[in-house]
């Protein structure tokens, strides 16, 4: 795969992520929009971003082909440890939006600009330590 098309795809599916997280995120908010309903949005938005980003990942920029729960949970775990720190990038900055100017504009775009530094820096730790064994990933 070329690198133009590793970035194109890569953004592709990090809008596609962030879109999905977004969007569990206002299902939540329009049932609970009290601070308990922002947590639960945040937690139900990064859940929906994480599994979709991870299909996506898998198949598409890693091009691992790998099958069965025991790969699939090994990876994803690997996966999911190395977005704790990108997750804390997008959680911090989509707060602090928050907290400053209480607005769903705010929050949102607070969400993106986290997740946008996020996903850039998960891309090379999950390179460098989940996706291993793949051309892509040793490229």
């Amino acid at each position: 795969m070329t690198r133009t098309t590793l970035v194109i795809r890569y953004t592709a599916f990090a809008v596609a992520a962030t879109l999905a997280n977004l969007g569990a995120q206002r299902l939540v908010l329009a049932l609970d929009e009290g601070p308990r309903g922002f947590a639960a949005a945040v937690l139900a938005g990064t859940l929906v971003g994480l599994v979709l980003k991870y299909l996506l990942d898998k198949r598409w920029i890693f091009e691992d082909h790998t099958t069965g729960v025991a790969a699939h949970g090994r990876k994803f775990t690997l996966y999911t440890a190395m977005g704790i720190a990108t997750t804390a990038i997008f959680w911090a900055t989509e707060t602090a939006f928050w907290i400053i100017w209480h607005t769903d504009l705010a929050r949102e775009t607070g969400a993106v600009l986290g997740l946008a530094v996020g996903y850039v820096i998960k891309y090379r730790l999950d390179r460098r330590f989940v996706f291993t064994n793949t051309v892509a990933g040793a490229a």
